[in-house]
């Protein structure tokens, strides 16, 4: 499978904004597979407003709660089975986005970089640009590596800080792929008028 899995050092970080440039720009498809707080503007629709002519494939499993996938679904009386997250069939490259971070629970047993050792795509790391971010971004790097999970790299989103990247592609190992500026408004044209990637999509 083509694609990438895109993953955040916390939630909030700005991954929907990365995966809608990604696949926007890659021309790729997009799919959430586990979307959690569906009572608000799910990450799909926003993935639809902004990059309106990408195909966007529903998620396996909505829950209401803007809680851990977990905890959102032991409210709702389910569990979520990680081998019924099966990715959509498509000829195209994939952009899938995870909720959360690498460490957040889908059930009793399965973490989110379970899903991602078992869908077997490159991760691209999204990480704000800020105080805190070394810590969060070495730790969310160390844990995929143990895991053997392929890292293509880190986005930074946020003021530039020639200090944090260094710092993250030294002590991380990994390259900063991009860096993007804060936006004035998160609309179609201001994710249009982002440079392209400047990395290929894997695979």
């Amino acid at each position: 499978m083509k694609g990438v899995f895109v993953t955040g050092t916390d939630t909030g970080v700005g991954k929907t904004l990365v995966s809608a440039w990604l696949a926007r720009n890659w021309g790729a498809e997009y799919w959430k597979p586990i979307q959690t707080g569906a009572t608000e503007d799910s990450d799909s629709a926003t993935v639809e407003r902004l990059a309106p002519r990408i195909v966007i494939h529903p998620p396996s499993v909505v829950l209401q709660a803007p809680l851990s996938p977990h905890e959102a679904a032991r409210r709702e009386r389910i569990r979520i089975d990680l081998s019924a997250l099966e990715p959509p069939r498509t000829e195209h490259p994939l952009v899938v986005e995870g909720a959360g971070g690498v460490m957040v629970p889908i059930n009793e047993l399965a973490l989110m970089i379970d899903l991602m050792a078992r869908l077997r795509l490159p991760v691209v790391v999204v990480t704000r640009s800020g105080l805190g971010t070394i810590n969060h971004t070495l730790m969310t790097l160390e844990i995929l590596r143990r895991r053997h999970v392929p890292v293509l790299g880190v986005v930074m989103n946020g003021q530039r800080n020639p200090a944090n990247r260094q710092a993250i592609e030294h002590f991380g190992g990994a390259p900063v792929l991009a860096e993007i500026q804060p936006l004035p408004a998160v609309t179609e044209s201001m994710l249009a008028s982002l440079p392209p990637p400047a990395f290929p999509c894997p695979g």
